[in-house]
């Protein structure tokens, strides 16, 4: 066997060499640092790249220095923490479980975005309003009481009222408070909710996703998701 060949061989054991050395100086060094969900080489020879969440940071192959901040491809021009940050943001979403979502649409519905919403959210209830304007739109709307308070109340009474598309948006849109319910109700959905919301990283409302499994954090104005949508659909 050739040196080089010996070398290539070699490769995979040094990375995991090195990912140990770094997760143990990191957790010594750092108290109280989150998860590091993973680690493995930048795109930067010599420096490394560690994810916590959908966060992204970089260190040296002993764990001795953290770098919070963006990775430049000068001769491309090129943000490589950005569009590894986007890679990581990526939602499947053919594979949503819509059953566990209000529906509802406006004309033939055939553009579809899913919506994680907290019914005391005060964004997601403008970005409601905004929707009300954006044509041929199906939207999916994952319900996350995340913001205390009643939310999870409203969130139930919502779920489990006899309408709950209608139930859900005379609240957003005019206020009308959903009513207690009655007798028994599977609101399993709203946990399963909570629980796709933190697999996907969703850390705040209104998290839009479109159908090519991008997203946007926080609310868009109509003419935005119009956009957003158009630019969806040529792509």
């Amino acid at each position: 066997m050739t040196v080089a060949g010996a070398l290539l061989l070699a490769l995979p054991l040094l990375a995991q060499a090195n990912e140990a050395v770094i997760r143990k100086s990191l957790a010594e060094r750092l108290a109280g640092l989150p998860k590091v969900e993973e680690v493995r080489p930048s795109p930067m020879p010599g420096l490394w790249e560690i994810r916590i969440g959908n966060e992204i940071r970089y260190t040296d192959a002993t764990g001795s220095y953290l770098i919070e901040g963006e990775l430049i491809d000068l001769r491309t021009r090129k943000n490589l923490t950005e569009e590894r940050v986007t890679k990581l943001q990526t939602v499947d979403f053919a594979n949503l479980p819509f059953k566990d979502a209000v529906v509802w649409k406006t004309g033939d519905g055939k553009r579809r975005i899913a919506i994680f919403s907290d019914p005391n959210c005060g964004y997601c209830k403008r970005f409601e309003r905004s929707l009300q304007d954006v044509k041929d739109l199906t939207v999916y709307t994952f319900m996350i009481p995340i913001l205390g308070g009643d939310s999870p109340e409203k969130a139930r009474a919502v779920w489990c009222a006899k309408d709950s598309t209608a139930t859900w948006r005379a609240w957003m849109l005019d206020g009308k408070a959903p009513a207690k319910p009655v007798g028994a109700c599977d609101d399993g959905a709203i946990e399963r909710n909570l629980a796709l919301s933190k697999r996907s990283h969703v850390s705040g409302t209104p998290a839009i996703i479109f159908e090519d499994g991008s997203r946007a954090p926080g609310a868009l104005s109509a003419e935005q998701l119009e956009k957003r949508l158009q630019s969806i659909g040529k792509s």
